[in-house]
């Protein structure tokens, strides 16, 4: 099957529900370990480098923001945070801290494998984002340079760090210069589900990455927020910056 190589890390301290959620993923073709202990999560996951790592954030020996948080700099799979909580707090954080996408509890099955696919096929196919015509491998607008196959960026020859959903949303943005992409249709693009109006992922990951490509988060001038339409590249400014 096209999943099989794909290993998925668990972390999660309810037995009952981690083995259930394991039994699902690896009836559709995904390879599965667990871990119980929060203390113990972040090192397995530098020391195994999993493709995916699904992530509770309520655990015994450290929670999950903080293994989200110690683990970024040294990992760079995608990270889908589990939430218990019906409110947008332990979304943003998780966000902010490099999760890539969330799922709130109670799980249900098939909604976590979409999720957990979708982010896998963006790992696997970086440069097929859709929007960028010409298909370039690599854009660079003055200081700014963004590489599709490499999926990396750099601003001003430094490497800039971004996690893979930051990564994708910055090529999706640069690939289409000039042009106003609704939250509608970068919600769609990136995770391949509907927007449901009320989603904060696309607006905190925004405001990640515009310091990091030198852009002011006060005055954006790089990434400009469209009031009611969405975000728009602004290629001349990027290309003006010193």
């Amino acid at each position: 099957m096209e999943h099989e190589a794909w290993q998925i890390l668990i972390v999660e301290d309810d037995q009952r529900l981690a083995q259930l959620t394991r039994e699902y993923l690896e009836l559709n073709g995904l390879r599965v370990a667990i871990e119980a202990d929060g203390a113990r999560a972040a090192e397995r996951i530098l020391a195994e480098r999993p493709d995916l790592v699904v992530l509770d954030l309520m655990l015994p020996g450290a929670d999950g923001h903080s293994i989200c948080q110690q683990v970024r700099p040294g990992y760079d799979g995608p990270i889908l945070i589990l939430t218990a909580r019906d409110d947008d707090l332990d979304e943003v954080i998780g966000l902010e801290n490099g999760a890539d996408d969330y799922v709130c509890k109670p799980v249900r099955p098939r909604v976590l494998l979409a999720r957990i696919r979708a982010l896998l096929r963006r790992r696997e196919a970086p440069d097929n984002t859709v929007g960028a015509a010409a298909d370039p491998r690599r854009l660079q607008y003055g200081p700014l340079v963004v590489d599709s196959v490499l999926r990396e960026a750099w601003l001003r020859g430094q490497g800039i760090e971004l996690t893979g959903a930051e990564f994708d949303l910055l090529w999706l943005l640069v690939s289409n210069p000039g042009r106003t992409l609704s939250r509608e249709e970068i919600f769609v693009q990136l995770r391949g589900i509907e927007y449901d109006g009320q989603d904060r992922s696309i607006d905190v990951r925004i405001s990640r990455i515009r310091p990091k490509i030198g852009d002011d988060p006060e005055h954006p001038r790089l990434i400009k927020t469209l009031r009611g339409k969405g975000y728009l590249f602004v290629a001349e400014a990027a290309e003006a910056l010193v």
